[in-house]
């Protein structure tokens, strides 16, 4: 690790020792290195069609990029994180992480074909299981599957369920129609009755433009849209009474940022008191219901460096249950060893890393007193 680094984590943010990081990346695995994981028909299949050769990660931007990647985390070849002892020794060990939830961002969820995505998220799933949480006990998993057939991916759901370390499920922002359709609904509650919160994250299929006027010509238009799709989604599984049909539903956002939800709460609250008789279901203002259903991962913050702006954000969100640790490795949005902002003061930053992540997903809860323990 660049001492660089740890020496501005150590003058400027707040320990993370024995914090719960809900958004770390392993290199999502080469095509080929799933085909033991495929049951014969789809190994078969992959290879006559050359599915085997192709790159599925999810990434806007070769492996190198700085937007992909820290500098001093950059592979000497491949992906960042593509080896689980990379992982231990910039993520795991150097944060003092007690657990990390593996978000594995895969191809697999926008194929166009839902027999083949719901087959190259089942390998992607086996994968993981098999190659990191086997080997790993801090270590925990997220089922990915491909929104976009519901039936398919409420049987990934369940299949993978009985494994306790998988510990929710994960999806793209931005899909074919907005997500509080009721297509998606039983993905939602096939969640909710195994205790696995829905994980939204930042990305999609990229069949439909990212802004609401069409197709961007570079990279860092794209990526600033990001805001705006996840308050689309966020206002649509409220206004579509997705929380209503689904009480028990948990949804963390993942990468999407939060330093806009001030905005969002008084124009989306505003509206919805003038309009609110068209959605019946909704019986409390949308401010409140994001309160207690949803949470954000913490990286990226973005937030001027030096400033008031962030304790001034998180007075105007007022709720200390929203935020959840993450390093969003090994992504350069986030900030190394500084990951966790002063800012937050040592309350906050203990709910932050340790009691909103307990608070969320109750199978890291189940095992978290007696890993300490250890």
């Amino acid at each position: 690790m660049n001492e660089m680094v740890r020496s501005l984590g150590k003058e400027t943010g707040l320990s993370t020792v024995g914090g719960i990081d809900c958004d770390l990346h392993p290199a999502s695995p080469a095509t080929r290195t799933l085909l033991p994981y495929l049951d014969d028909y789809w190994r078969e299949t992959f290879v006559m069609r050359g599915v085997d050769r192709l790159s599925l990660a999810m990434t806007s931007s070769p492996a190198r990029a700085p937007i992909n990647v820290r500098s001093d985390w950059t592979a000497t070849s491949g992906f960042a994180g593509d080896t689980l002892e990379t992982v231990r020794s910039q993520a795991l060990d150097p944060f003092g992480t007690r657990f990390a939830i593996c978000n594995v961002l895969h191809g697999s969820m926008i194929m166009h074909s839902d027999d083949m995505a719901a087959a190259l998220c089942g390998a992607v799933n086996e994968w993981l299981a098999r190659e990191w949480l086997d080997k790993e006990q801090r270590l925990r998993g997220s089922i990915i599957v491909s929104a976009q057939n519901a039936e398919l991916a409420v049987a990934e759901i369940e299949k993978r369920a009985a494994d306790k370390r998988f510990v929710q499920v994960l999806i793209l922002a931005q899909n074919d129609e907005p997500l509080g359709r009721r297509r998606y609904w039983p993905i939602y509650e096939a969640a909710a009755r195994n205790g696995l919160p829905l994980c939204i994250h930042a990305g999609g299929s990229n069949r439909h433009a990212p802004t609401a006027t069409g197709w961007p010509s570079y990279f860092v238009e794209a990526h600033v849209a990001q805001a705006s799709i996840f308050e689309s989604q966020l206002l649509s599984l409220i206004s579509e009474g997705v929380f209503h049909k689904v009480p028990d539903l948990k949804v963390v956002f993942a990468e999407s940022g939060f330093t806009w939800l001030p905005s969002f709460f008084w124009r989306a609250d505003k509206t919805w008191r003038g309009v609110r008789a068209e959605t019946p279901w909704v019986t409390e203002q949308p401010s409140d219901i994001v309160k207690r259903h949803v949470r954000f991962t913490l990286q990226p913050v973005e937030a001027p460096i030096g400033t008031d702006a962030l304790a001034r954000t998180l007075e105007h969100i007022d709720c200390d249950d929203i935020l959840l640790f993450s390093t969003d490795y090994p992504h350069t949005q986030f900030e190394g060893l500084n990951a966790l902002s002063a800012s937050f003061g040592e309350t906050l930053a203990r709910k932050i890393l340790i009691d909103n992540p307990l608070a969320t997903y109750s199978r890291i809860a189940a095992v978290f007193g007696k890993e300490v323990a250890k």
